[in-house]
């Protein structure tokens, strides 16, 4: 595994062992990043390990076969060399398929992301509801079900965007879309028409909520944008409990752990510092071909 240092920062494996837990977020590329900061805010003594399947991304162009494989085969590897206490997998694509596997074949406990359909037919007013996410996750068995069992009395617009999580991964990286792409990914969402419009958008990729400054500026009129993460920080909290007394986590205990590094630039370097991830490591997987 290479281990780059950001900004002076240290890595000494030998001091790592502490009474607490190491909590893994785990996604096919950067959109786990939104989960990971509202982790953080419930748990900011933990020891973080943020791994980013960078070389198999995006997800959504795997079979469920070839996605079951891939997911299991990362996790036994990353689990391997940081023994989590707990696994947040960060990405809708991977839940709705891998979760059952990861369970079976794994004794740790894992927390999912699923579109959040539920809190956005509690929330709609007018009964309009788009939930924006990838091809992969609209067309699921899952989302599908998710829809009939709580938001039937509900008009739910399934958009399917195959650009977006990319777009959301160079405005990290430091090269951000322009306004036409955004909006052309985003104005499927609203619907209009005499019964009324959208008024709640649920964005069920992790990667989305990355741009939600922008969408929110580019959006035709104003809606509620349910962003799931706070939701599974919560549950995290559940799981594992409060935070350690008078424990802070330092830069010995963060980092983020890429499967290719092909994209990492000085611009996301600077992104995953900002959000608390000093230390950048690659620990080579790549994506084989069948």
């Amino acid at each position: 595994m290479r281990v780059d240092l950001l900004a002076g920062a240290t890595y000494n494996p030998a001091v790592m062992p502490s009474p607490v837990p190491t909590i893994l977020v785990f996604d096919s590329g950067l959109g786990g990043l939104t989960v990971f900061s509202e982790i953080l805010k419930v748990r900011p003594d933990a020891r973080y390990v943020y791994a980013a399947d960078d070389a198999g991304f995006p997800y959504g162009r795997l079979s469920e076969a070839v996605l079951a494989e891939r997911v299991l085969a990362v996790m036994e590897r990353l689990i391997g060399l940081h023994d989590p206490d707990i696994v947040v997998v960060a990405c809708n694509t991977a839940s709705t398929v891998v979760l059952p596997y990861l369970r079976e074949r794994f004794s740790i406990p894992f927390v999912g992301t699923v579109p959040a359909i539920k809190p956005a037919a509690r929330t709609t007013q007018t009964g309009y509801v788009s939930v924006l996410a990838t091809p992969a996750t609209v067309v699921r068995d899952y989302t599908r079900d998710l829809i009939e069992t709580y938001a039937a009395g509900c008009r739910v617009n399934l958009v399917g965007s195959r650009r977006l999580a990319g777009f959301a991964e160079a405005e990290l990286a430091g090269s951000p879309v322009s306004d036409e792409d955004l909006l052309e990914e985003l104005r499927p969402c609203f619907i209009e028409d005499s019964d009324g419009r959208t008024d709640v958008v649920a964005l069920s990729c992790t990667h989305y909520p990355l741009l939600l400054p922008r969408l929110q500026a580019l959006a035709p009129w104003p809606v509620t944008w349910i962003d799931p993460a706070p939701a599974i920080a919560r549950r995290v909290a559940q799981l594992i409990g409060l935070p350690v007394p008078r424990h802070e986590a330092d830069e010995n205990e963060t980092m983020a752990v890429f499967t290719s590094g092909a994209g990492i630039s000085v611009a996301l370097r600077g992104a995953l510092q900002d959000r608390g991830l000093p230390l950048v490591a690659v620990e080579d997987m790549p994506l084989l071909a069948g």
